[in-house]
């Protein structure tokens, strides 16, 4: 996928901040809440923004 314009790219660097931002407070919320069950399901969204940030960062030609 190397027909990427620069506005393709802005978007998608966008999404990854997004993502990023997403999965780091998941986890930070994993880590505070005292509930285990809600603590577990904020590990597993955590897990969902992962896995997109890595699918947008194979889109880039990153690997994964």
């Amino acid at each position: 996928m190397g027909n990427l314009t620069e506005r393709d790219l802005d978007a998608l660097a966008r999404l990854m901040t997004g993502e990023e931002m997403a999965y780091k407070k998941a986890q930070l919320y994993a880590r505070t809440l005292t509930d285990v069950s809600l603590a577990q399901e904020m590990e597993r969204v955590a897990g969902q923004h992962a896995r997109r940030f890595s699918v947008l960062y194979a889109l880039l030609g990153g690997g994964a």
